[in-house]
Protein backbone atom coordinates (compact mmCIF):
# COMPACT_ATOMS: atom_id res chain seq x y z
CA UNK A 1 0.00 0.00 0.00
CA UNK A 2 1.53 3.65 -0.92
CA UNK A 3 0.83 6.03 2.05
CA UNK A 4 0.89 9.19 0.44
CA UNK A 5 0.51 11.29 3.69
CA UNK A 6 -1.13 14.77 4.52
CA UNK A 7 -1.13 16.95 1.78
CA UNK A 8 0.37 20.45 2.92
CA UNK A 9 1.85 23.44 0.88
CA UNK A 10 5.58 23.95 0.19
CA UNK A 11 6.71 27.07 1.73
CA UNK A 12 6.81 30.55 -0.19
CA UNK A 13 10.26 30.58 -0.42
CA UNK A 14 10.08 27.49 -2.43
CA UNK A 15 7.54 27.86 -4.85
CA UNK A 16 10.02 31.46 -5.29
CA UNK A 17 12.33 28.92 -7.71
CA UNK A 18 9.93 28.31 -10.22
CA UNK A 19 10.04 29.75 -13.37
CA UNK A 20 13.74 30.48 -15.38
CA UNK A 21 15.47 27.30 -16.47
CA UNK A 22 13.10 23.61 -15.31
CA UNK A 23 15.96 22.25 -13.72
CA UNK A 24 18.64 24.88 -13.19
CA UNK A 25 18.74 28.34 -10.58
CA UNK A 26 18.77 31.82 -12.45
CA UNK A 27 20.65 34.26 -10.95
CA UNK A 28 18.40 35.99 -9.16
CA UNK A 29 17.44 32.25 -7.54
CA UNK A 30 20.69 31.66 -6.10
CA UNK A 31 20.11 34.10 -3.37
CA UNK A 32 23.44 36.03 -3.65
CA UNK A 33 23.73 38.93 -6.41
CA UNK A 34 27.54 39.09 -4.74
CA UNK A 35 28.16 35.34 -5.76
CA UNK A 36 30.11 36.72 -9.08
CA UNK A 37 29.57 33.31 -10.66
CA UNK A 38 27.57 32.93 -13.89
CA UNK A 39 24.37 30.95 -13.44
CA UNK A 40 25.76 27.95 -15.10
CA UNK A 41 28.13 27.00 -18.20
CA UNK A 42 27.43 24.99 -20.98
CA UNK A 43 30.01 22.66 -23.10
CA UNK A 44 32.01 20.91 -20.35
CA UNK A 45 32.90 17.44 -20.16
CA UNK A 46 32.23 15.41 -16.86
CA UNK A 47 33.45 12.17 -15.34
CA UNK A 48 32.13 10.39 -12.67
CA UNK A 49 35.23 8.94 -10.45
CA UNK A 50 33.87 6.50 -8.18
CA UNK A 51 35.77 5.97 -4.99
CA UNK A 52 39.32 7.16 -4.25
CA UNK A 53 40.80 4.12 -6.13
CA UNK A 54 39.53 6.28 -9.04
CA UNK A 55 40.35 9.32 -8.45
CA UNK A 56 43.73 9.88 -6.55
CA UNK A 57 45.86 8.25 -9.37
CA UNK A 58 44.04 10.44 -11.66
CA UNK A 59 45.04 13.44 -9.39
CA UNK A 60 48.04 12.16 -8.71
CA UNK A 61 48.76 12.06 -12.95
CA UNK A 62 47.52 15.73 -13.23
CA UNK A 63 49.87 17.30 -10.60
CA UNK A 64 52.93 14.86 -12.42
CA UNK A 65 52.50 17.08 -15.68
CA UNK A 66 52.54 20.54 -13.64
CA UNK A 67 55.73 22.96 -14.19
CA UNK A 68 57.07 25.87 -15.11
CA UNK A 69 54.09 28.80 -15.61
CA UNK A 70 51.04 26.23 -14.66
CA UNK A 71 49.21 27.08 -11.66
CA UNK A 72 47.31 24.23 -9.07
CA UNK A 73 44.68 25.61 -6.57
CA UNK A 74 43.95 22.93 -3.67
CA UNK A 75 41.37 23.47 -0.94
CA UNK A 76 40.19 20.66 1.75
CA UNK A 77 39.32 20.08 4.49
CA UNK A 78 41.39 17.28 5.82
CA UNK A 79 44.68 16.16 4.11
CA UNK A 80 47.31 14.08 5.42
CA UNK A 81 50.63 14.35 3.96
CA UNK A 82 51.74 10.92 3.56
CA UNK A 83 48.62 9.82 2.22
CA UNK A 84 49.52 7.68 -1.17
CA UNK A 85 47.74 8.78 -4.29
CA UNK A 86 48.25 5.37 -6.18
CA UNK A 87 50.05 2.19 -4.93
CA UNK A 88 53.24 3.19 -5.79
CA UNK A 89 52.25 6.89 -4.62
CA UNK A 90 53.46 9.37 -4.66
CA UNK A 91 52.01 10.81 -1.40
CA UNK A 92 50.08 13.80 -1.38
CA UNK A 93 52.70 16.19 0.10
CA UNK A 94 55.03 15.29 -2.56
CA UNK A 95 52.84 15.06 -5.35
CA UNK A 96 52.21 18.94 -4.53
CA UNK A 97 55.62 19.80 -3.67
CA UNK A 98 57.00 18.13 -6.72
CA UNK A 99 54.82 20.75 -9.10
CA UNK A 100 56.15 23.82 -7.20
CA UNK A 101 59.70 22.58 -7.19
CA UNK A 102 58.87 22.18 -10.95
CA UNK A 103 58.00 25.90 -11.41
CA UNK A 104 54.24 25.37 -11.01
CA UNK A 105 52.29 28.32 -8.74
CA UNK A 106 50.96 26.21 -5.90
CA UNK A 107 48.71 28.04 -3.67
CA UNK A 108 46.06 26.13 -0.95
CA UNK A 109 43.30 26.53 1.55
CA UNK A 110 43.18 24.14 4.18
CA UNK A 111 40.56 24.55 6.92
CA UNK A 112 42.61 24.91 10.21
CA UNK A 113 41.01 21.89 11.66
CA UNK A 114 40.57 21.28 15.22
CA UNK A 115 43.50 18.76 17.40
CA UNK A 116 43.62 15.50 16.76
CA UNK A 117 43.27 14.52 20.50
CA UNK A 118 39.53 15.54 19.30
CA UNK A 119 39.36 12.76 16.14
CA UNK A 120 40.31 16.23 13.87
CA UNK A 121 43.90 16.56 11.90
CA UNK A 122 45.40 19.72 12.65
CA UNK A 123 48.65 18.71 12.66
CA UNK A 124 48.03 16.56 9.38
CA UNK A 125 46.86 19.82 7.42
CA UNK A 126 49.59 22.08 9.62
CA UNK A 127 52.60 19.29 7.94
CA UNK A 128 51.14 19.64 4.74
CA UNK A 129 50.52 23.60 4.30
CA UNK A 130 54.29 23.48 5.75
CA UNK A 131 55.64 21.05 3.83
CA UNK A 132 54.31 23.31 0.48
CA UNK A 133 55.15 26.85 2.05
CA UNK A 134 58.26 25.71 2.37
CA UNK A 135 59.07 24.13 -1.37
CA UNK A 136 58.11 27.75 -2.74
CA UNK A 137 54.37 26.92 -2.44
CA UNK A 138 52.17 28.69 -0.19
CA UNK A 139 49.33 26.92 1.70
CA UNK A 140 47.09 28.48 4.62
CA UNK A 141 45.47 27.26 7.14
CA UNK A 142 41.62 28.89 7.20
CA UNK A 143 39.27 29.64 10.09
CA UNK A 144 37.16 31.84 7.88
CA UNK A 145 34.27 30.02 9.39
CA UNK A 146 31.17 30.34 12.26
CA UNK A 147 32.13 28.80 15.72
CA UNK A 148 31.70 25.17 15.61
CA UNK A 149 31.88 25.62 11.03
CA UNK A 150 34.76 24.45 9.20
CA UNK A 151 35.45 24.94 5.56
CA UNK A 152 34.31 21.49 3.86
CA UNK A 153 34.72 22.10 0.56
CA UNK A 154 37.31 19.57 -1.71
CA UNK A 155 38.22 20.51 -4.43
CA UNK A 156 41.74 20.91 -6.87
CA UNK A 157 42.03 23.06 -10.11
CA UNK A 158 44.97 22.81 -12.65
CA UNK A 159 45.91 24.59 -16.26
CA UNK A 160 48.61 22.32 -16.87
CA UNK A 161 49.46 19.25 -19.14
CA UNK A 162 46.54 18.53 -20.26
CA UNK A 163 44.59 21.79 -19.69
CA UNK A 164 42.33 23.08 -17.65
CA UNK A 165 41.11 20.38 -15.24
CA UNK A 166 38.92 20.74 -12.03
CA UNK A 167 38.05 17.94 -9.38
CA UNK A 168 35.71 18.49 -7.03
CA UNK A 169 33.46 15.92 -4.35
CA UNK A 170 33.73 14.12 -1.41
CA UNK A 171 36.84 12.39 -1.73
CA UNK A 172 39.54 13.67 0.51
CA UNK A 173 42.92 13.53 0.35
CA UNK A 174 43.29 11.67 3.12
CA UNK A 175 43.53 8.26 5.33
CA UNK A 176 41.33 5.30 4.86
CA UNK A 177 40.53 7.53 1.30
CA UNK A 178 41.94 4.96 -1.49
CA UNK A 179 39.51 1.96 -1.38
CA UNK A 180 37.61 1.07 -4.32
CA UNK A 181 35.15 -2.02 -5.19
CA UNK A 182 35.40 -4.63 -3.60
CA UNK A 183 35.88 -2.34 -1.07
CA UNK A 184 39.04 -4.08 1.12
CA UNK A 185 39.91 -0.44 2.63
CA UNK A 186 42.77 1.49 2.65
CA UNK A 187 45.78 -0.14 4.01
CA UNK A 188 46.86 3.79 5.30
CA UNK A 189 43.49 3.61 7.27
CA UNK A 190 42.16 6.44 9.85
CA UNK A 191 41.32 5.64 13.54
CA UNK A 192 38.04 4.78 13.16
CA UNK A 193 34.78 2.81 14.74
CA UNK A 194 35.94 -0.78 15.62
CA UNK A 195 32.79 -1.99 13.90
CA UNK A 196 34.15 -1.00 10.78
CA UNK A 197 37.66 -3.43 11.30
CA UNK A 198 41.14 -2.11 11.01
CA UNK A 199 40.90 -0.93 7.49
CA UNK A 200 37.86 0.76 7.22
CA UNK A 201 35.86 0.13 3.49
CA UNK A 202 35.15 3.75 2.21
CA UNK A 203 32.79 4.85 -0.67
CA UNK A 204 32.64 7.72 -2.27
CA UNK A 205 32.39 10.17 -5.50
CA UNK A 206 34.27 12.90 -6.97
CA UNK A 207 33.43 14.76 -10.45
CA UNK A 208 36.54 15.81 -13.22
CA UNK A 209 35.21 18.58 -14.93
CA UNK A 210 36.96 20.00 -18.22
CA UNK A 211 35.64 22.78 -20.32
CA UNK A 212 34.10 26.23 -19.41
CA UNK A 213 32.89 25.10 -15.76
CA UNK A 214 36.62 24.72 -14.55
CA UNK A 215 36.72 28.84 -14.75
CA UNK A 216 33.77 28.69 -12.49
CA UNK A 217 36.24 26.51 -9.74
CA UNK A 218 38.85 28.59 -9.83
CA UNK A 219 36.56 31.22 -8.88
CA UNK A 220 35.30 29.83 -6.12
CA UNK A 221 39.40 29.24 -4.66
CA UNK A 222 40.08 33.21 -5.95
CA UNK A 223 37.72 34.19 -4.11
CA UNK A 224 37.96 32.28 -0.86
CA UNK A 225 41.73 33.16 -1.43
CA UNK A 226 41.70 37.45 -1.58
CA UNK A 227 38.74 37.11 1.47
CA UNK A 228 40.75 40.21 3.86
CA UNK A 229 39.55 38.42 6.98
CA UNK A 230 42.35 37.12 8.14
CA UNK A 231 42.68 33.33 7.97
CA UNK A 232 43.31 32.94 11.98
CA UNK A 233 42.38 35.56 14.74
CA UNK A 234 43.20 34.02 18.00
CA UNK A 235 46.57 34.04 18.91
CA UNK A 236 46.79 30.54 20.39
CA UNK A 237 46.10 29.66 16.27
CA UNK A 238 48.01 32.50 14.89
CA UNK A 239 51.31 32.02 17.22
CA UNK A 240 52.09 28.33 16.36
CA UNK A 241 51.39 28.94 12.23
CA UNK A 242 54.09 31.84 12.86
CA UNK A 243 56.44 29.02 14.42
CA UNK A 244 55.79 26.71 11.77
CA UNK A 245 56.22 29.41 8.74
CA UNK A 246 52.68 29.03 7.41
CA UNK A 247 51.93 33.04 6.53
CA UNK A 248 48.93 34.40 7.42
CA UNK A 249 48.68 36.96 4.47
CA UNK A 250 47.70 35.56 1.11
CA UNK A 251 50.19 36.72 -1.88
CA UNK A 252 48.12 38.10 -5.49
CA UNK A 253 47.54 35.52 -7.56
CA UNK A 254 48.05 36.40 -11.12
CA UNK A 255 44.96 37.05 -13.59
CA UNK A 256 42.46 34.00 -14.46
CA UNK A 257 42.74 32.71 -17.85
CA UNK A 258 39.96 33.02 -19.50
CA UNK A 259 37.35 30.11 -19.64
CA UNK A 260 38.60 27.20 -21.45
CA UNK A 261 36.60 26.54 -24.98
CA UNK A 262 33.64 23.59 -24.95
CA UNK A 263 35.48 20.14 -23.96
CA UNK A 264 31.62 18.32 -24.06
CA UNK A 265 27.87 18.25 -23.59
CA UNK A 266 27.39 18.68 -20.34
CA UNK A 267 25.74 22.08 -18.66
CA UNK A 268 27.30 22.41 -15.01
CA UNK A 269 25.91 24.66 -12.30
CA UNK A 270 27.91 25.18 -9.32
CA UNK A 271 26.02 25.18 -6.29
CA UNK A 272 27.38 26.14 -2.66
CA UNK A 273 27.38 27.11 0.48
CA UNK A 274 28.10 29.64 2.80
CA UNK A 275 26.82 30.80 6.45
CA UNK A 276 26.08 34.23 7.67
CA UNK A 277 29.31 35.29 9.82
CA UNK A 278 31.14 38.47 10.61
CA UNK A 279 33.57 39.73 9.14
CA UNK A 280 31.24 38.85 6.34
CA UNK A 281 32.56 36.88 3.34
CA UNK A 282 32.88 39.89 0.36
CA UNK A 283 31.32 37.33 -1.93
CA UNK A 284 28.32 36.22 0.25
CA UNK A 285 27.57 38.98 2.86
CA UNK A 286 23.98 37.47 4.01
CA UNK A 287 25.54 33.35 3.13
CA UNK A 288 24.37 32.09 0.15
CA UNK A 289 22.56 28.47 0.13
CA UNK A 290 22.03 27.74 -3.36
CA UNK A 291 23.44 23.73 -2.42
CA UNK A 292 19.91 23.87 -0.63
CA UNK A 293 18.15 26.34 -3.56
CA UNK A 294 19.18 24.03 -6.08
CA UNK A 295 18.04 20.72 -4.53
CA UNK A 296 14.40 22.20 -3.77
CA UNK A 297 14.34 23.35 -7.22
CA UNK A 298 15.60 19.83 -8.79
CA UNK A 299 13.11 17.71 -6.57
CA UNK A 300 10.12 20.08 -7.21
CA UNK A 301 10.30 18.36 -10.71
CA UNK A 302 11.27 14.57 -9.11
CA UNK A 303 8.23 12.35 -10.83
CA UNK A 304 9.54 8.90 -10.81
CA UNK A 305 13.13 8.05 -8.61
CA UNK A 306 15.25 10.29 -6.26
CA UNK A 307 18.51 8.01 -5.88
CA UNK A 308 20.23 9.38 -2.81
CA UNK A 309 24.04 8.27 -1.33
CA UNK A 310 24.84 10.48 1.61
CA UNK A 311 26.98 10.15 4.59
CA UNK A 312 24.66 11.26 6.93
CA UNK A 313 20.37 12.42 5.66
CA UNK A 314 19.66 13.80 8.84
CA UNK A 315 18.06 17.24 9.74
CA UNK A 316 14.06 17.33 9.59
CA UNK A 317 14.39 20.89 7.37
CA UNK A 318 16.12 19.10 4.87
CA UNK A 319 14.04 16.34 4.86
CA UNK A 320 10.94 17.98 4.14
CA UNK A 321 12.28 18.99 0.49
CA UNK A 322 12.28 15.26 0.25
CA UNK A 323 8.84 14.85 1.66
CA UNK A 324 7.01 17.92 -0.28
CA UNK A 325 7.89 16.02 -3.71
CA UNK A 326 6.85 12.88 -2.09
CA UNK A 327 3.68 14.08 -1.32
CA UNK A 328 3.53 16.16 -4.80
CA UNK A 329 4.27 13.18 -7.23
CA UNK A 330 2.47 9.55 -5.86
CA UNK A 331 4.54 7.74 -7.94
CA UNK A 332 7.61 8.91 -6.89
CA UNK A 333 10.24 6.92 -4.77
CA UNK A 334 13.11 7.97 -2.98
CA UNK A 335 16.22 5.51 -2.46
CA UNK A 336 18.77 6.29 -0.25
CA UNK A 337 22.33 4.24 0.97
CA UNK A 338 23.56 5.92 3.81
CA UNK A 339 26.76 4.30 6.40
CA UNK A 340 25.30 1.12 8.60
CA UNK A 341 26.77 3.26 11.71
CA UNK A 342 27.77 6.83 12.10
CA UNK A 343 31.47 7.59 12.09
CA UNK A 344 31.94 8.67 15.83
CA UNK A 345 32.06 6.70 19.34
CA UNK A 346 31.69 9.50 21.88
CA UNK A 347 28.69 8.95 24.20
CA UNK A 348 27.03 11.55 22.38
CA UNK A 349 27.62 10.66 19.05
CA UNK A 350 25.04 7.93 18.73
CA UNK A 351 21.72 10.21 20.21
CA UNK A 352 22.60 12.77 18.20
CA UNK A 353 22.84 10.82 14.88
CA UNK A 354 19.57 8.94 16.01
CA UNK A 355 17.76 12.24 16.31
CA UNK A 356 18.71 13.55 13.54
CA UNK A 357 18.22 10.48 11.19
CA UNK A 358 14.68 9.53 13.37
CA UNK A 359 13.70 13.45 12.80
CA UNK A 360 14.27 13.08 9.05
CA UNK A 361 13.21 9.52 8.46
CA UNK A 362 9.91 10.22 10.56
CA UNK A 363 9.13 13.15 8.02
CA UNK A 364 9.79 11.14 4.57
CA UNK A 365 8.26 8.13 5.25
CA UNK A 366 5.09 9.82 6.46
CA UNK A 367 5.32 11.28 3.32
CA UNK A 368 6.14 8.42 1.36
CA UNK A 369 5.77 5.42 2.38
CA UNK A 370 6.88 2.04 1.45
CA UNK A 371 7.97 4.31 -1.40
CA UNK A 372 10.76 5.27 0.21
CA UNK A 373 13.55 2.75 0.66
CA UNK A 374 17.14 3.05 2.80
CA UNK A 375 19.77 0.44 2.41
CA UNK A 376 23.17 0.42 3.91
CA UNK A 377 26.63 -1.33 2.49
CA UNK A 378 28.62 -4.26 3.39
CA UNK A 379 31.51 -6.01 1.51
CA UNK A 380 32.09 -9.54 0.88
CA UNK A 381 34.22 -10.10 4.31
CA UNK A 382 31.03 -8.88 6.17
CA UNK A 383 32.08 -5.49 7.36
CA UNK A 384 29.84 -2.24 7.15
CA UNK A 385 30.73 -0.03 4.13
CA UNK A 386 31.35 3.94 5.41
CA UNK A 387 29.62 5.69 2.42
CA UNK A 388 30.84 8.88 2.61
CA UNK A 389 29.31 9.80 -0.88
CA UNK A 390 27.23 13.39 -1.27
CA UNK A 391 25.28 12.78 -4.14
CA UNK A 392 21.69 12.94 -5.82
CA UNK A 393 20.00 11.98 -9.12
CA UNK A 394 16.45 13.15 -10.17
CA UNK A 395 14.64 11.30 -12.69
CA UNK A 396 18.18 10.13 -14.65
CA UNK A 397 18.36 13.91 -15.93
CA UNK A 398 19.62 16.44 -12.89
CA UNK A 399 22.83 15.07 -10.92
CA UNK A 400 24.61 16.45 -8.18
CA UNK A 401 27.44 15.86 -6.85
CA UNK A 402 30.00 17.82 -3.84
CA UNK A 403 30.92 18.24 -0.34
CA UNK A 404 27.62 19.19 0.70
CA UNK A 405 26.02 16.38 3.07
CA UNK A 406 21.81 16.25 3.27
CA UNK A 407 21.71 17.97 6.35
CA UNK A 408 21.45 21.38 8.07
CA UNK A 409 24.86 22.12 8.59
CA UNK A 410 26.17 21.40 5.07
CA UNK A 411 22.91 23.56 3.64
CA UNK A 412 23.94 26.76 5.80
CA UNK A 413 26.73 26.66 8.45
CA UNK A 414 29.70 25.16 6.67
CA UNK A 415 31.59 25.95 2.92
CA UNK A 416 30.79 23.35 0.75
CA UNK A 417 30.83 23.21 -3.11
CA UNK A 418 28.80 21.21 -5.27
CA UNK A 419 28.25 20.54 -9.13
CA UNK A 420 24.77 19.93 -10.27
CA UNK A 421 24.97 18.68 -13.92
CA UNK A 422 22.65 18.14 -16.62
CA UNK A 423 23.56 16.41 -19.98
CA UNK A 424 22.69 17.42 -23.26
CA UNK A 425 22.85 13.75 -24.74
CA UNK A 426 19.50 12.28 -24.02
CA UNK A 427 19.62 8.12 -23.60
CA UNK A 428 17.60 6.37 -26.18
CA UNK A 429 16.87 3.01 -23.64
CA UNK A 430 13.07 2.80 -22.21
CA UNK A 431 12.20 4.30 -19.89
CA UNK A 432 13.31 7.42 -22.43
CA UNK A 433 11.37 9.83 -20.40
CA UNK A 434 10.93 8.44 -16.43
CA UNK A 435 10.01 11.55 -15.22
CA UNK A 436 7.33 12.10 -18.40
CA UNK A 437 7.68 16.23 -18.50
CA UNK A 438 9.26 15.93 -21.93
CA UNK A 439 13.14 16.13 -20.09
CA UNK A 440 14.31 12.68 -21.38
CA UNK A 441 16.47 10.34 -19.63
CA UNK A 442 19.91 12.01 -19.54
CA UNK A 443 23.25 10.14 -20.69
CA UNK A 444 25.18 11.58 -17.75
CA UNK A 445 22.70 11.09 -14.53
CA UNK A 446 21.59 7.85 -15.75
CA UNK A 447 25.03 6.38 -16.04
CA UNK A 448 25.97 7.80 -13.09
CA UNK A 449 22.91 5.80 -11.23
CA UNK A 450 23.20 2.40 -12.69
CA UNK A 451 27.17 2.41 -12.24
CA UNK A 452 26.27 2.95 -8.68
CA UNK A 453 23.40 0.53 -8.78
CA UNK A 454 25.53 -2.18 -10.78
CA UNK A 455 28.66 -1.60 -7.90
CA UNK A 456 26.39 -1.96 -5.13
CA UNK A 457 24.29 -5.07 -6.64
CA UNK A 458 27.92 -6.56 -7.62
CA UNK A 459 27.44 -6.96 -11.29
CA UNK A 460 29.68 -6.33 -14.32
CA UNK A 461 29.32 -3.30 -16.80
CA UNK A 462 26.40 -3.63 -18.47
CA UNK A 463 24.19 -5.92 -16.69
CA UNK A 464 21.74 -3.30 -15.85
CA UNK A 465 18.74 -3.88 -18.37
CA UNK A 466 16.53 -4.14 -15.31
CA UNK A 467 17.48 -0.95 -13.45
CA UNK A 468 16.76 1.23 -16.08
CA UNK A 469 12.87 1.47 -15.17
CA UNK A 470 12.71 3.37 -11.75
CA UNK A 471 10.14 0.60 -10.28
CA UNK A 472 12.14 -2.35 -11.66
CA UNK A 473 15.31 -0.92 -10.13
CA UNK A 474 13.81 -0.24 -6.41
CA UNK A 475 12.55 -4.03 -6.42
CA UNK A 476 16.32 -5.51 -8.16
CA UNK A 477 17.46 -3.36 -5.14
CA UNK A 478 14.70 -4.54 -2.44
CA UNK A 479 15.55 -8.33 -3.55
CA UNK A 480 19.30 -8.78 -3.20
CA UNK A 481 19.07 -6.84 0.00
CA UNK A 482 16.72 -9.04 1.52
CA UNK A 483 18.72 -11.93 0.08
CA UNK A 484 21.95 -10.68 1.75
CA UNK A 485 19.56 -10.11 5.04
CA UNK A 486 18.25 -13.56 5.21
CA UNK A 487 21.98 -14.97 4.33
CA UNK A 488 23.07 -13.40 7.35
CA UNK A 489 19.87 -14.14 9.73
CA UNK A 490 20.14 -18.14 8.44
CA UNK A 491 23.45 -18.21 10.10
CA UNK A 492 25.60 -17.53 6.52
CA UNK A 493 25.41 -20.47 5.44
CA UNK A 494 25.77 -22.03 1.94
CA UNK A 495 27.11 -19.62 -0.51
CA UNK A 496 26.99 -16.04 0.44
CA UNK A 497 24.30 -14.11 -2.32
CA UNK A 498 25.80 -11.35 -4.57
CA UNK A 499 26.15 -7.99 -3.50
CA UNK A 500 26.89 -5.41 -0.78
CA UNK A 501 23.46 -3.94 -0.30
CA UNK A 502 21.78 -4.59 3.34
CA UNK A 503 18.63 -3.16 4.02
CA UNK A 504 19.14 -0.26 6.82
CA UNK A 505 17.76 -1.00 10.54
CA UNK A 506 15.48 1.51 12.00
CA UNK A 507 17.21 2.16 15.52
CA UNK A 508 14.76 4.19 17.73
CA UNK A 509 16.89 6.28 20.71
CA UNK A 510 15.08 6.52 24.05
CA UNK A 511 12.80 9.31 25.04
CA UNK A 512 14.99 11.24 27.69
CA UNK A 513 17.96 10.80 25.43
CA UNK A 514 15.78 13.01 22.62
CA UNK A 515 15.08 15.63 25.27
CA UNK A 516 18.35 16.02 26.49
CA UNK A 517 20.76 15.63 22.87
CA UNK A 518 18.39 18.14 20.98
CA UNK A 519 20.15 21.07 22.44
CA UNK A 520 23.70 19.70 21.71
CA UNK A 521 22.47 18.35 18.49
CA UNK A 522 21.45 22.35 17.32
CA UNK A 523 24.37 23.50 18.47
CA UNK A 524 27.08 21.19 18.00
CA UNK A 525 26.02 18.62 15.64
CA UNK A 526 23.68 20.32 12.96
CA UNK A 527 24.14 23.93 13.57
CA UNK A 528 22.25 26.43 11.39
CA UNK A 529 24.06 29.14 9.27
CA UNK A 530 20.65 31.03 8.63
CA UNK A 531 20.47 34.72 9.57
CA UNK A 532 17.47 34.77 12.22
CA UNK A 533 14.89 36.07 9.49
CA UNK A 534 15.21 32.60 7.51
CA UNK A 535 15.10 30.76 10.50
CA UNK A 536 12.02 31.98 11.81
CA UNK A 537 10.55 31.23 8.17
CA UNK A 538 12.05 28.15 8.04
CA UNK A 539 13.93 29.40 4.54
CA UNK A 540 16.97 28.72 2.77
Amino acid sequence: MVRSGKRRREPRWARELSGGHPWLLSADQRGNEHAGLPAWREGNAVRALVDGRSYLPVLAATLARAGEGDVVLFAGWRAEPDELLDDGGPPVAAALVGAACRGALVRGLLWRSHPEVIGYTLEANRSLARAVTAAGGRMLLDQRVRPMGCHHQKFVVSNGGTGQVAFLGGIDTAHSRRDGSPHPGDRQARDFREVYGPTPAWHDVHLELRGPAVRDVETVFRQRWADPAPPTRWPWHTIPDRLHGIGRTPDPLPPAAPPSASAGRCTVQLLRTYPRRRPAHPFAPDGERSVARGYAKALSRARRLVYVEDQYLWSHDVARIFAAALRRSPELRLIAVVPRYIDGEGHLDAPASLHGQNSAWTTVLAAGGDRVQLFDLENEAGRPVYVHAKLCVVDDVWAAVGSANLNRRSWTHDSELTAAVLDEERDGRAPVDPGGLGDGARTFARGLRLALMREHLGRVDGDDADLLDPDEAAGALSRAAAELDAWHAGGRRGPRPAGRLRAHPPRQGPDWARWLITPVYDLAYDPDGRPWRMRLRRAF
